[in-house]
């Protein structure tokens, strides 16, 4: 049974990536593919770390790599973005950036952050509709390590070496972190928090602006409808509206009174803990002055029951708001 070196020691797992520039492809070329992969294994070699998974898609390059102490992805990008942006230029002709901006990269402090990466880069080409399933995109390291094609130029030993002791080991264990498509919410909180889409809107009915959401306010934004800033507040108010027990059908924008005054505060402190907008945002969506709203968000956290409520997970009110949506099995 072949065996596989031990877990490299004394390394950082980073996951880094590219978004290329509207109207570029940086698989305009099938041979692309090849000569960008060569790259990124040579671009490691220098500094001692390991290449531990690449996807290239047209629109998107993702890096996994295992970095020695001290060593930054920094280092490992500087002679990359230059090259293939040289490279997709030769190919295609069109002046200007390839890529649409500097690299973006966080770190993976641990196995289950790297299994959730895995996954999620696993089935990126699906959610993108470049493939119907995770197995079947070719431009990706993920296909030699599973052992569905020959690795060419490409180390599958790093990667393997945290999931077993032994190849066919290491390959069950992998298979089942990439098993089962993940839900289109969980697709898209992912993408959001790499930034690789806006969210649209800052709660006012005519605002229009976009911005980067993280955490808390991605999860709010994947699961609302629609998945903008708008759409998460929708979200929060269908929740506090069923803990307050009040009509669904009736909007907090024009409920008078103190259920409506305490609803918006509501919906406003759990907005703003989670990052989602300002409670500026917030009063614009409601028609209410700042002042006023603000006022009312501080005697809201007066009150014991509506801190309980502040208190509440984002991942609690996006299920109990999912369970609120589901068509009811009960038999009447």
């Amino acid at each position: 049974m072949e065996t596989i070196a031990e877990p490299l020691q004394r390394h950082t797992l980073w996951h880094f990536w590219w978004q290329a520039a509207k109207g570029r492809d940086l698989l305009v070329d099938p041979s692309l593919h090849e000569r960008i992969r060569n790259r990124l294994v040579a671009a490691h070699e220098p500094h001692g770390g390991s290449l531990l998974l690449y996807s290239l898609m047209p629109s998107e390059l993702h890096v996994i790599s295992s970095l020695p102490e001290g060593v930054t992805p920094d280092l490992i990008v500087r002679g990359v973005a230059s090259v293939i942006s040289r490279w997709v230029r030769e190919i295609d002709f069109i002046r200007g950036p390839v890529f649409a901006g500097p690299y973006l990269a966080h770190r993976l402090p641990s196995m289950a952050a790297l299994r959730y990466e895995i996954r999620m880069l696993a089935w990126r080409p699906a959610a993108l509709k470049l493939t119907t399933r995770q197995s079947y995109y070719s431009c990706t390291s993920l296909r030699s390590t599973l052992g569905l094609c020959l690795a060419r130029q490409f180390d599958i030993r790093p990667l393997l070496s945290l999931f077993g002791r032994t190849v066919l080991k290491a390959r069950s264990a992998l298979r089942q972190v990439t098993r089962g498509r993940p839900s289109k919410v969980s697709l898209d909180e992912w993408e959001l928090n790499h930034a690789l889409v806006l969210a649209a809107g800052h709660g006012g009915p005519k605002c229009a602006a976009s911005r980067e959401v993280r955490g808390a306010s991605a999860a709010l934004v994947a699961a609302g409808q629609p998945k903008t800033i708008n759409g998460a507040l929708n979200l929060l108010e269908r929740w506090v509206k069923h803990r307050m027990g009040l009509s669904v059908r009736k909007g907090l924008r024009k409920l008078d009174g103190a259920d409506g005054a305490r609803g918006r505060a509501l919906v406003a402190g759990l907005a703003v803990k989670a990052r989602l907008c300002t409670a500026v945002a917030v009063a614009r969506r409601y028609e209410r002055s700042k002042a006023t709203l603000c006022e009312q968000m501080r005697a809201s956290r007066g009150r014991v029951e509506d801190r309980e409520l502040l208190a509440t997970p984002v991942q609690q009110i996006i299920e109990e708001v999912l369970a609120l949506n589901a068509p009811s099995n009960a038999k009447g």
